[in-house]
């Protein structure tokens, strides 16, 4: 099955290589989508909104068996603490919906991306393709050229 959206545009238009993987458009978590696709954990990863006083909220791509370390964010920020938002802050922030918040989706919007450096050990990672119910396998180093994303330690 094909599916079009801005995000599959985009990498078409780049000439970036891509698999994508069509589950039900519920909202799953990263461990739900890895168990579907017959995959790891560590290798889906989920990207997560975290706010911060003085600027406009990053986007954190951390492995789907991990969570967001809000201590080390905030380091990298300059930040004495971030956070978390709420779900519906986190879709009115990105306009996009939980479980299709995806860095590929939020290009050229101003949004930091800092993806876990526990990516940089594998070629491909499946993301979030922009909406709920798209998954897509990409290569790591598209997804930080594309993004300008940096690598960090993240998660925990």
């Amino acid at each position: 099955m094909t599916v079009t959206n801005n995000v599959t545009r985009l990498l078409d238009s780049k000439h970036v290589n891509y698999q994508i993987y069509v589950l039900p458009e519920e909202k799953l978590g990263a461990i739900e989508t890895a168990k579907l696709l017959g995959i790891s954990p560590s290798i889906t990863y989920k990207t997560i909104v975290v706010v911060h006083p003085s600027k406009k909220p990053l986007l954190c791509v951390i492995p789907g068996d991990k969570e967001v370390d809000l201590k080390a964010v905030a380091a990298i920020c300059g930040e004495k603490k971030v956070s978390l938002p709420t779900q519906a802050e986190a879709e009115q922030l990105t306009g996009l919906q939980a479980g299709g918040i995806s860095p590929l989706a939020l290009i050229n919007k101003g949004f930091t991306v800092i993806i876990d450096t526990s990516a940089s050990a594998y070629a491909a990672i499946h993301i979030s393709g922009g909406q709920r119910g798209l998954n897509l396998k990409i290569g790591v180093p598209d997804l930080v050229n594309l993004t300008r994303a940096r690598f960090s330690a993240i998660s925990h």
